[in-house]
């Protein structure tokens, strides 16, 4: 399906809300999101059943032209087969009509992403790890969400009710007037809303087109800064003309660790659940469980509105900033920092510096992994051969130079996006490699796995031959599916 592109000075933003449904609305609620797994179980099974039929029969010697055909999974096949399966099929015959039809959507969208991104990371064409079969989502497990992108779904004038397809209006737990206030006055159009269950309570996103202010400009446009991350110091921020901030690391989950630490020992003293051998947890266990994710969901909040602050503060004071490209998942196999570096979310704020950035007019600048920006002298360039991580101050033997190790790496930050925009045949210039010694720019272990499809998976080594047919088929959605209103 084809991404939507926002009109010229408009941007895409979510804009979320707390809810506050009554017992049938969160009935309601639920039956939404239960119908939308459903919908994804029904389709992930309805596709396998073809992938398994055509490996027995591969099995039992029958040729490649005489096998089951293959089953698409784009979205618009998915949908006329399940218009077709759901009036006679038993499993949704007595209730689908309970609910809006957004529900089923939204489940099969959801398996034909997770199909696609299956066959694009089997033949090399998406980054990052492998993505495995589509797999049926559990009851117990799955998380509770619906999106709806027709229908009625609007904001209420008084600022404290929403309104949604099948749902009816329902009341918030927070004034809406950010968002009911720019449509209002024409500045943003909703495309979508999303239901979800999690953190103890039900919230709804919307999806904005919203044309943002032309006079939200950095207030130092030309001014670069270099953020570096850290489990000590959240952040050192070291601008080009020589300011230096230390933000320092809340650590929210290790404030109320004690805390923690003592709920789980209530809860594990409780007669918990058991589903093996069928024991449902007392009363009381479920007390103690719901007063420790309290303070879960509270570290949570906590974590995401300080992160939130600090990149907007950021973004919104200078034009570029520039972070490193962490290998965050490495750090988090590290025993000794996984907890902090979790707590600290260093790719939420280099994901939030990136799009916010760009409501700004600012530029996001991302140093290459392997820019040895903490051995770098921030003075004379000299490389370092080595630089332990317990070692937290910098001394250049080159000029004597005795600093900071962070603050170091935030100036050496700063520069290099000077470098790139100047071009001053320093670090970080195009075309200009900087030394680094002993092979600083390559990894040490290949630690990547085969990629090679395994026996017994479903489909067999390779993917289904048919692909011109599903590229067809996801070409006929493109061209048939209207524009988002």
């Amino acid at each position: 399906m084809k991404k939507f592109e926002p009109r010229p000075g408009f941007v895409v933003q979510a804009f979320r809300f707390a809810l506050d449904p009554n017992v049938t609305q969160e009935q309601r609620l639920r039956s939404h999101c239960g119908a939308a797994r459903a919908a994804y179980n029904w389709a992930v099974s309805w596709v396998m059943a073809s992938w398994w039929q055509r490996k027995a029969e591969a099995s039992y010697g029958i040729d490649e032209e005489e096998l089951t055909p293959w089953r698409p999974w784009s979205l618009l096949a998915l949908r006329k087969v399940f218009n077709e399966v759901k009036k006679t099929d038993p499993r949704f015959a007595g209730w689908w009509e309970e609910n809006s039809k957004e529900a089923y959507s939204t489940g099969l969208a959801n398996a034909a992403a997770a199909f696609d991104n299956y066959a694009k990371s089997k033949r090399g064409q998406r980054e990052g790890r492998r993505v495995g079969m589509p797999r049926r989502k559990s009851k117990r497990t799955a998380g509770l969400a619906c999106r709806f992108t027709t229908g009625a779904i609007r904001v209420e004038p008084d600022r404290r009710h929403v309104t949604l397809p099948r749902l009816g209006t329902v009341r918030t737990h927070e004034s809406t007037r950010k968002l009911q206030r720019r449509i209002g006055n024409g500045t943003a159009r909703v495309l979508s809303a999303t239901v979800r269950f999690e953190r103890g309570r039900w919230f709804v996103s919307f999806q904005v087109e919203i044309q943002r202010a032309a006079d939200r400009v950095p207030a130092f446009p030309d001014v670069v800064a270099g953020v570096d991350l850290g489990v000590k110091c959240l952040a050192v921020i070291a601008d080009s003309q020589g300011g230096v901030r230390f933000v320092p690391n809340p650590g929210h989950y290790d404030s109320a660790l004690k805390h923690l630490k003592r709920l789980s020992r209530r809860v594990s003293r409780r007669q918990g659940p058991d589903r093996r051998a069928g024991q449902k947890p007392s009363r009381r266990w479920a007390i103690a469980n719901a007063e420790r994710n309290r303070v879960h969901h509270r570290v949570a909040n906590l974590r995401a509105d300080g992160l939130h602050k600090l990149t907007t503060a950021i973004t919104g004071e200078y034009g570029t900033v520039v972070v490193e490209d962490l290998n965050v998942a490495g750090m988090l196999r590290n025993r000794r920092l996984a907890r902090r570096v979790a707590d600290a979310g260093f790719a939420e704020i280099r994901r939030q510096t990136a799009y916010k950035t760009g409501w700004t007019g600012g530029t996001h600048v991302v140093a290459d992994r392997w820019y040895p920006s903490s051995k770098t002298c921030s003075n004379c360039r000299v490389v370092k051969a080595k630089l332990p991580l317990h070692v937290r101050v910098f001394r250049c033997d080159a000029c004597d130079l005795v600093i900071d190790r962070d603050e170091n790496a935030a100036r050496n930050l700063a520069a290099l996006a000077t470098a790139v925009t100047t071009g001053t045949g320093v670090a970080g210039d195009p075309g200009v490699q900087t030394p680094k010694p002993r092979g600083a720019d390559h990894k040490t272990r290949t630690t990547t796995r085969s990629r090679k499809a395994t026996g017994g998976r479903a489909g067999g080594a390779t993917l289904p031959h048919q692909r011109q047919k599903e590229t067809r088929d996801r070409h006929q959605d493109t061209e048939t599916q209207p524009a988002l209103r």
